[in-house]
């Protein structure tokens, strides 16, 4: 987003008239290099189009797209006349707000002047200020907006008093980060106020970071000592911000409605305390626009608000619940409203609903824009098949993706296209035995998602455990979203079918998601729409195709957790993905099960014919279609080798780990989950070199208490049996959030709150983890490691923590370290070597960092490679620094089992890899092929190479 600068702002600005005001805009982004001087007649275009005028004495004008190509560099440039300059709508401005933008960044500059629209006295102010500092100040200063939405809602709470509901309230307002734990005492420590209408109030403004009004409703409503209850608000004031919540409390009750909210769910309690009635006419409206409801199209809304003979109110069904008038132009630009989201629409009396009505259409036709609609799904698939102008991929020649899960697979190809689901879209449209009114479409809806509860269950059961079963019971819980049950079943009493119904409140959740930019949540909507195929088949009568008996390779578009929970692993022999990361779930359920995957391969994949013969090679990340019979034989010559390599490894997978002459490397296990430990042992881990202690406080509602972490710690120590355990301490934050600790919103989470700097923003959590993890060791070997550690000073106030800790608990064989995964962390290793114990290197995100390429990114992530040479040149340091001081190294990322690097990590002197369990036997046979000089070559050879490309195909040679 851009943002103002001093060096942005000229002062004491005079014009004749508006043009000539614009032509000194215009040359003010010349003389800052940001435009060229034809910028000025694009300037002059958009003002002939509409008034780029915004209120309060503010303008904003900027180019049209066509004058995009005169922008040298994207800028903002705020020119101040104090005496002020007749507008050509008839307005007078102080402040021209010019933009010369490469792209749409204009738009979130608007979004952020909305708020300085509606404050008195600010056209003064501007004309006034006599420094740059005081014009930004006024045109950045925003307002407090004080919450209430769906995270602050505590519905259905099992209490049969007040007091509970109240610090159930406020517990939820804590979690939603709005106040801490003086508000909390606070709330504790009054008695709740009768409002009437059986709702009840507290409030504080002790401990609030951001006003915010919570409601607690009973699971049925009750009558206490003072009266019913059927629920209670907790309110936390902050100034003047918490003032309009009140007004809208106070009018709720007012019209009498008081009561309606004891059985409510959240959509029906948001609506209410927006002001809109149980007998207002309501319409939704999704936008469709592609830069949202900014100025031309937010203008074109008021317009037509404007014409209806009554107030029409609309508010952001994603947003806090508050309705602000349609006819005002700052406040609907206020809503921050984007493309996919869905705008409310709330009028009374006569004639209402057609008021509604009109803006709905008017928003569905694009505002004055041309839109490209979303299908409304009478064929939801939104994975098209093939076209012809895909070229088919060419025979007996490797095709280059993304490695995701390792191994070989020779076999025919299923490609598996997604069927398609074809429905009316209206339910009066329907016939046999789909038909039937509301009611009807209703139950339909409710069969398919007990029916597909059912079917999740099965699939849980059988997964038996482990990574499968916990993403398929994510799965379930996404299926029984009450707010997507109730978002359907408004769309069924609007007239859409149940399959029409369904489809767009799954498809409008997962859009809002994806709206959000972060990668995870992406993910999580690809899981949200393989839930809504299920319901979705089973409401149209729709199976998927189904496999052959013999052998093969499965060949999708991209393969949902449900899907790879399904498969024969006895039969399927690979996957293979058009689409997908490395990190997908998908991907991470391949590993799980031994399955050979390469993914994001490109829409090729798809023309494959059933039948065509693959090799997969889910190592090297590639795939090659109807090779020739020589390939194919060297091909199964080699997974034939690999097969007998695996049989040996794992016959002496519990033989120490070292080089042919001699030279020991331990190799240790991953895990996820401390129920895997004694797994880890039967595969013959000498210890573990990673556990991702973030499970433990993603399975379960709230942070896990001291008693529950130990428990879960020891589980795994005990299973070890005297081998040592490398404990990764909390790393959640930006891209893997927690539901109890809300993190605000990341342009790039990657960047921001992750790991340890999460974690010392809250040391208590820290401490706890530590005194559990000290406390289940006891005499016990325990190693534990801070993640994203970016210099000494971090680990210094995390050891502060640990000293505190230890010298109250007393374990006994304790070591120390931080994860390398931050190149200043590899950088700075010798003087991190000082002071701690061990160095584990994270070559996951090392390599992210280090090559900018995030991982996980669909048309990069192939070249994210850990053997890239600076990426190796950073291991090498990390390991001379360590080494210098009698310190040891460990890898604990995917480049530890990757068979290329191991030679490569042992050359450089690493003393320990960490590998998946099921990498475990084939790692150590790895080393007992090497002996400690060939690895050093390796690595030598690998250094002198300057790509990764270049490094594999050098040590190939070799």
């Amino acid at each position: 987003m851009l943002t103002l600068q001093p060096d942005d702002v000229l002062l004491g600005c005079r014009a004749d008239d508006w043009r000539d005001a614009l032509d000194q805009a215009a040359q003010s982004l010349v003389d800052a290099g940001r435009a060229t001087p034809e910028y000025r007649n694009g300037l002059h275009e958009r003002e002939a189009q509409s008034s780029t005028y915004l209120g309060n004495a503010i303008a904003i004008p900027h180019g049209t797209p066509a004058s995009r190509e005169q922008v040298l560099e994207t800028g903002v440039r705020v020119l101040q006349f104090p005496a002020g300059v007749e507008w050509h709508d008839g307005n007078r401005v102080h402040v021209l707000v010019t933009i010369a933008a490469q792209s749409d960044e204009h738009l979130d500059i608007l979004r952020a002047l909305t708020h300085v629209l509606d404050r008195e006295g600010v056209a003064q102010r501007l004309a006034r200020a006599d420094t740059a500092a005081e014009v930004i100040a006024q045109l950045s200063k925003a307002p407090v907006v004080a919450r209430v939405d769906n995270d602050t809602l505590c519905l259905n709470v099992p209490a049969r008093d007040r007091f509970e509901l109240a610090l159930a309230g406020a517990a939820r307002l804590r979690q939603a980060g709005c106040v801490d734990g003086e508000y909390i005492a606070a709330i504790v420590e009054q008695e709740p106020v009768a409002l009437g209408q059986g709702l009840w109030l507290a409030s504080s403004s002790r401990g609030v970071q951001v006003p915010a009004l919570s409601l607690a409703t009973p699971e049925r409503a009750f009558s206490g000592p003072l009266g019913p209850v059927n629920g209670v608000f907790c309110l936390a004031g902050q100034g003047d911000a918490h003032l309009g919540l009140l007004d809208r409390l106070a009018g709720l009750l007012d019209s009498g409605e008081g009561e309606s909210l004891a059985d409510a769910d959240a959509a029906t309690v948001l609506a209410r305390l927006s002001g809109e009635s149980a007998a207002a006419e309501t319409r939704r409206a999704r936008v469709l626009n592609a830069h949202g409801l900014h100025a031309r199209p937010a203008k074109q809304l008021v317009q037509v608000a404007r014409e209806q003979g009554l107030p029409v109110k609309v508010r952001l069904l994603e947003g806090s619940a508050e309705a602000v008038s349609a006819a005002s132009l700052t406040k609907v630009i206020g809503l921050g409203a984007r493309r996919g989201q869905t705008l409310v629409f709330s009028a009374e009396g006569e004639g209402a609903a057609a008021a509604v009505q009109a803006l709905a259409e008017a928003v569905r036709d694009g505002l004055g824009e041309k839109v490209a609609p979303f299908e409304e799904r009478r064929d939801v698939d939104d994975i098209q098949q093939p076209t012809a102008v895909v070229e088919p991929l060419p025979a007996d020649t490797p095709h280059p993706a993304v490695a995701a899960s390792p191994g070989m697979a020779i076999a025919p190809a299923f490609v598996m296209r997604l069927p398609r689901f074809e429905y009316p879209e209206r339910a009066r449209e329907l016939t046999g035995e789909r038909a039937g009114d509301a009611a009807a479409q209703k139950a339909r809806l409710e069969a398919a998602l007990a029916g597909a509860a059912d079917q999740l269950g099965v699939l849980i059961r059988q997964a038996k455990g482990g990574e499968v079963a916990e993403i398929l019971s994510m799965h379930e819980e996404m299926l029984d979203d009450p707010e997507l049950h109730e978002a359907a079943f408004e769309g069924i009493r609007d007239g859409l079918s149940a399959e029409a119904a369904w489809w767009q409140a799954v498809d409008t959740a997962a859009r809002a998601q994806e709206v959000l930019a972060d990668r995870l949540l992406a993910e999580r909507a690809a899981d949200l729409r393989d839930v809504g195929r299920r319901v979705l088949s089973l409401l149209c009568g729709v199976e998927m195709p189904t496999p052959p008996e013999t052998p093969y390779i499965l060949v999708m578009e991209d393969v949902g957790p449900s899907d790879v929970a399904q498969l024969d692993t006895s039969k399927v022999r690979g996957l293979l993905t058009a689409r997908g990361g490395a990190t997908s779930h998908s991907a991470i359920l391949a590993r799980a099960l031994g399955i050979a995957a390469v993914v994001g391969a490109g829409e090729r994949v798809m023309t494959l014919d059933n039948g065509t013969e693959l090799i997969l090679d889910g190592e090297r990340g590639r795939v090659i279609p109807a090779p020739s019979r020589e390939r194919r034989d060297r091909a199964e010559l080699r997974l034939k080798e690999r097969e007998a390599r695996e049989r040996d490894a794992y016959d002496h997978r519990f033989d120490t780990a070292h080089t042919q002459d001699g030279h020991r490397v331990e190799v240790a296990a991953n895990l996820g989950n401390t129920a895997h430990a004694g797994d880890a042992v039967e595969h013959g881990a000498e210890g573990v070199g990673l556990l991702r202690t973030e499970f433990v406080f993603m399975a379960h509602a709230e942070e896990p208490d001291l008693d529950t972490q130990i428990a879960e710690y020891r589980q795994a120590i005990e299973a070890l049996d005297g081998r040592p355990l490398v404990a990764r301490t909390l790393d959640v934050g930006g891209d893997k959030p927690l539901p109890y600790w809300p993190i605000p919103q990341e342009d790039n989470p990657f960047l921001g709150l992750r790991g340890l700097r999460l974690a010392l923003t809250r040391p208590t959590v820290l401490e706890t983890q530590l005194r559990a993890l000290l406390t289940a060791a006891g005499d016990k070997p325990l190693r534990i490691m801070f993640p994203m550690v970016k210099d000494i000073a971090e680990f210094r106030a995390a050891r502060e923590i640990f000293d505190r800790v230890q010298a109250e608990v007393g374990a006994s064989d304790v070591q120390l370290g931080v994860m390398i995964e931050i190149p200043s962390c590899a950088l700075l290793a010798p003087s991190l070597a000082e002071e701690v114990d061990f160095f584990s290197i994270g070559t996951n995100d090392l390599t992210q960092y280090t090559l900018a390429i995030d991982r996980g990114h669909t048309e990069l992530s192939a070249q994210s490679d850990g053997l890239h040479p600076g990426v190796l040149r950073l291991i090498q340091m990390t390991v001379d620094a360590a080494h210098a001081k009698g310190k040891w190294v460990g890898v604990c990322g995917e480049l530890g089992s990757d068979a290329q690097a191991v030679p490569v990590l042992v050359g450089l002197g690493v003393d320990e890899l960490s590998v998946s369990i099921r990498q475990v036997p084939m790692v150590k046979a790895r080393l007992r092929e090497l002996t400690l000089d060939q690895a050093r070559r390796h690595a030598e050879t690998a250094l002198a190479q300057p790509t990764a490309e270049a490094v594999r195909e050098a040590l190939e040679a070799l």
